[in-house]
């Protein structure tokens, strides 16, 4: 009977990994954007501008606490303003003691609050631009209202949320690459 035999053959060793051939992998702790970097803190600046200057706007009408939309756009771009101040002075603090933010704890507070108050900038801009396009276009009657301030401040609203949506962006994305 012609059986085959099992042979052995000897085997060596894998070679050992170098550094060169497998790096460390490295994450990107401070991406332009992201909470106490320089690009940060000016959308942190922007987002605060714009939400101040359309709260001052709305605010000195006389007539925009007869309309719930106009409080609504009170309120959110006073939370916005809020909001933003608070992490521009973290995001100041950060970049001059050159420390990362990049805690999971403290990019998911980030995320959320950003999440919510643009959110609620988004809804307000939107509630107020539909109530102006209805007293401007509709009902004729901007002679009696002060259209172009209610306009303006919507303006100024949505510009504030472009500023704040990339802040949002970007810590969410930071929190979802871990």
């Amino acid at each position: 009977m012609n059986v085959s035999h099992a042979s052995v053959h000897p085997v060596e060793d894998p070679p050992a990994a170098t550094e060169v051939d497998n790096p460390p992998r490295v994450r990107m702790d401070d991406m332009e954007g992201m909470p106490g970097t320089l690009l940060g803190l000016a959308l942190r600046f922007f987002q605060f501008l714009f939400a101040a200057a359309a709260l001052c706007v709305m605010a000195t009408t006389s007539d925009f606490p007869s309309v719930t939309a106009f409080c609504y756009l009170v309120a959110a771009t006073g939370l916005q303003s809020l909001w933003s101040l608070a992490l521009a002075m973290v995001d100041v603090y950060a970049i001059m003691v050159k420390r990362s933010l990049q805690n999971c704890r403290l990019v998911s507070l980030f995320a959320i609050g950003d999440g919510v108050t643009s959110t609620l900038t988004f809804a307000a801009a939107c509630a107020s631009a539909g109530i102006t396009v209805l007293i401007d276009n509709d009902l004729n009657s901007c002679a009696q209202n002060h259209c172009v301030q209610f306009e303006t401040s919507t303006a100024l609203a949505f510009i504030s949320w472009f500023a704040a949506l990339p802040s949002f962006l970007f810590n969410f994305w930071s929190l979802a690459s871990r």
